[in-house]
């Protein structure tokens, strides 16, 4: 591992106590570090109280478990077998209370994809019955174009009017 601590202070060197703790070559590789630990004494402090609260951990024993341990284990697993099972409402009710829902978000995420499909489909479908609402109706569009071909033959009449007088137009007298 190269020198990875360039300028040491406090900081750094508290990232690096569990380094100090396990690892005994540590310190030798990285010299900048005992000299720090050398200058401050809250640094040292700090590491000293570390290591003797490991050292109070490796003198600790766990209690042994009583004699009667497995057998009143047994006993309660027995009792427990031959209770009544629970209903349907009391397990539910259970695993809504004690589970962590990570069986239910598949579930819950594809249900919210359908609904979100089923909104935008219908959002759509509204969008699509208003606009075809706001249009008008085929007997209003024919009187409509009815109406449009009729000024149509008007301009056309005035201009075979205005055309056949034309033809036989006498000179205007002044």
């Amino acid at each position: 591992m190269k020198s990875i601590i360039n300028n040491t202070d406090c900081k750094t060197c508290r990232t690096h106590m569990p380094d100090l703790l396990l690892d005994e070559t540590f310190l030798a590789t990285h010299p900048e570090m005992s000299a720090h630990l050398a200058t401050c004494t809250a640094c040292a402090a700090e590491l000293n109280e570390l290591r003797s609260t490991f050292a109070l951990l490796d003198t600790w024993t766990a209690p042994e478990p009583s004699a009667y341990f497995d057998s009143k284990l047994h006993a309660r697993l027995r009792e427990a077998e031959a209770e009544q099972p629970e209903g349907f409402w009391e397990r539910t009710r259970s695993f809504l209370l004690f589970s962590t829902g990570r069986g239910l978000r598949p579930a819950l995420a594809g249900s919210l994809a359908f609904a979100m499909l089923i909104g935008g489909g219908s959002f759509g479908l509204y969008l699509q019955h208003q606009s075809a609402s706001s249009q008008a109706s085929a007997t209003v569009n024919d009187l409509q174009i009815l109406d449009n071909n009729a000024q149509a033959v008007q301009q056309m009449n005035q201009l075979l009017d205005d055309s056949g007088s034309d033809d036989n137009a006498t000179p205007p007298t002044t």
